[in-house]
């Protein structure tokens, strides 16, 4: 009789622990998803602004300006979480690129209309940057509770992945070479 006792909760005890940890790891992805969202939100915003960038910068730089639009064009708002993410670095690293190649145009440095959407974008990066943070965040909480031993078990049960962190490209990590910019 005690025997039985214990048996059943020993299946209690683990039967909690499955529900719990399935839970938390459900609300884990959940909380993943919302941080991608929210950064995706401050995507939304700076890639409704390029538009107005790329309309004010046809006037000065047409080629500047074709490539921007093909990168914007490229950007499939349907793709898969880890392709977006791809993609939203080519997005960025355009607009880094498009920015740097700018200041070679004194006449659209000075124009009024330019001036204000560059520090738009220069907040928007900024709220970007952030957003990343917490996605990141997430995202590394959600990875330790995938890969974390015991709640990697149930996790594997319910086929609860890895999620793909944002991280920075090779050529971001290279240090800027300034004389070089001022030689072209």
């Amino acid at each position: 009789m005690i025997a039985l006792v214990i048996i059943i909760a020993l299946v209690l005890v683990v039967g909690v622990y499955a529900i719990t940890t399935y839970n938390g790891l459900v609300a884990g992805r959940n909380k993943v998803e919302e941080a991608f969202s929210t950064m995706d939100v401050f995507l939304k915003k700076r890639n409704d602004m390029i538009p107005n960038i790329v309309a004010t910068v046809k006037a000065y730089a047409k080629h500047e300006a074709e490539t921007l639009e093909k990168v914007v064009a490229a950007r499939n708002e349907t793709a898969p979480l880890a392709q977006r993410i791809d993609q939203e670095k080519q997005v960025s690293a355009a607009m880094r690129n498009l920015m740097v190649r700018l200041e070679a145009y004194p006449e659209l440095k000075a124009s009024t209309n330019f001036l204000q959407l560059q520090q738009q974008l220069t907040g928007i990066e900024g709220e970007i940057e952030s957003s990343r943070r917490y996605y990141n965040g997430s995202v590394r909480q959600q990875n330790d509770r995938v890969q974390q031993f015991p709640s990697n078990v149930v996790a594997g049960m319910f086929h609860f992945e890895k999620m793909p962190l944002f991280q920075a490209e090779e050529y971001e990590r290279r240090n800027v070479d300034v004389a070089g910019m001022f030689n072209q």
